[in-house]
């Protein structure tokens, strides 16, 4: 490829892709990727030297909740997504539980509005769905910078709930995209509140126990059939849910996360409230199911459900305790290392974090590596060894669960749209955040 000009080559580097695995340069030309494959004989206004490292499709995630507007104490958008780039993550989807609530046209534009280049990385806002909007749920999912409707069925932080099928099923008659769950069974979790034990958080799943979840799958499941609507299912932390959703990959999609892949109840011992999360993590049993889900293609995307709250807040003894912690910047780094561990191959990294999300929500010009689409990469030393540390983290909380892991395998730059945006633990480029575009959306 003589004669070729680009703003910028990335040289040297292995391209992990929907094609395979292989050294190949990639030119990049108005933000967009223009050339893959041997450049060099091409010229460019800037080269960067990949070798010996790993190119990767933009990671994205799916499942973050940065607290603006709300109690920006311990997040907002700019300290999420700059955690976030940090992390090698290129976009995210953030949740609708902030105050007020994003349930209305005005709410998301008011979100799209403080993150335009004030964001390091893009965006896309989940919408809540409720009782009271409902009926107009096939407006608000094709706004732009939103990523579609998100509904809670158990209570977890914040006030958006719809507890009931109904309720559920009204809204999934009116959606046209894709729709995301937590799914915890609300009716369950009031009548378990005796089993919350004070200041032991290591109650905290048997209060949310396995069936909590299972029965709300259960029912969530069949409404969908009935409405003949598509569902995600969020943070799945029970062995039985996958079996469950296996059966079902017509309607549902689903989503596991990281804590719920590394961690386990025995963490309670040492970790305490730090991994309080809504569902919770459990046993090692449902990890093990959760993996092999993971390993037999039931699971679709990961999603941090970065969730930060202060270190005082967590202070506070179980249950008055939130639930949530940070996840964001730790996505990458913890699943390299269960792919250094070979739990995990990078191709199947690449296909939950990128080409997933992509195909799922339906999202334009991103998640994988062709001419045309947006020059979003993630370079990743599979090699380096480093230790997770609080001061790393750049979330306004300043904590990690991950304090102190050693992990092998290690997010070295991350790309938005050709901007650098991050190299080498230092962010260059900062707040070029657009929203992200949706095919259903356009």
């Amino acid at each position: 490829m003589a004669n070729l000009t680009f703003d910028l080559i990335l040289r040297g580097g292995v391209v992990v892709n929907q094609d395979g695995i292989a050294p190949r340069d990639i030119g990049i030309r108005g933000g967009t990727i223009a050339a893959i494959g041997d450049l060099s004989l091409a010229s460019a206004g800037e080269t960067i030297d990949c070798a010996g490292l790993h190119v990767l499709p933009g990671v994205i995630d799916s499942q973050v909740h940065f607290r603006e507007p709300g109690p920006t104490h311990k997040e907002d958008l700019e300290t999420g997504s700059r955690a976030a780039v940090l992390g090698g993550v290129t976009a995210v989807f953030e949740m609708p539980n902030t105050n007020p609530l994003t349930t209305t046209p005005e709410a998301v534009a008011d979100k799209v509005s403080r993150a335009t280049a004030r964001m390091h990385c893009d965006f896309a806002f989940w919408i809540g769905g409720t009782h009271d909007n409902a009926r107009h749920v096939a407006e608000l999912e094709r706004l732009p910078g939103a990523a579609g409707i998100k509904v809670f069925m158990g209570s977890s932080t914040g006030t958006l709930l719809v507890e009931d099928d109904e309720g559920v099923a009204k809204i999934l008659r009116h959606a046209r995209r894709r729709a995301a769950f937590h799914s915890e069974d609300e009716y369950r979790l009031n009548e378990r509140k005796d089993f919350r034990v004070a200041g032991d958080p290591s109650s905290h799943p048997v209060w949310r126990d396995t069936e909590t979840a299972l029965n709300c799958t259960r029912r969530l499941v069949d409404i969908a059939r009935r409405e003949r609507a598509r569902i995600h299912v969020l943070h799945v932390s029970t062995g039985e849910e996958i079996e469950l959703l296996a059966a079902h990959k017509d309607v549902a999609t689903v989503e596991v996360t990281p804590h719920h892949l590394t961690l386990s109840a025995d963490d309670y011992a040492t970790l305490g409230t730090k991994i309080q999360m809504n569902p919770p993590v459990r046993d090692k049993s449902h990890r093990d199911k959760i993996w092999r889900g993971l390993d037999q293609g039931v699971v679709d995307v990961l999603g941090s459900d970065h969730a930060p709250h202060t270190l005082e807040e967590k202070a506070k003894p179980y249950p008055e305790s939130p639930s949530g912690m940070t996840g964001v910047q730790t996505l990458t780094p913890i699943m390299l290392d269960h792919v250094a561990a070979g739990r995990l191959s990078l191709q199947r990294f690449v296909d939950l974090t990128s080409a997933g999300p992509a195909r799922i929500f339906q999202i334009a010009c991103k998640g994988r590596i062709a001419v045309g689409y947006d020059a979003d990469l993630t370079v990743v030393d599979l090699k380096r060894k480093v230790t997770i540390q609080n001061d790393w983290i750049a979330s306004r909380c300043g904590w990690t669960p991950y304090d102190g892991k050693q992990v092998t395998g290690w997010p070295v730059g991350t790309f938005v749209r050709g901007a650098r945006v991050m190299w080498e633990g230092e962010v260059l480029t900062p707040s070029t955040g657009r929203p992200v575009r949706f095919l259903e959306a356009l």
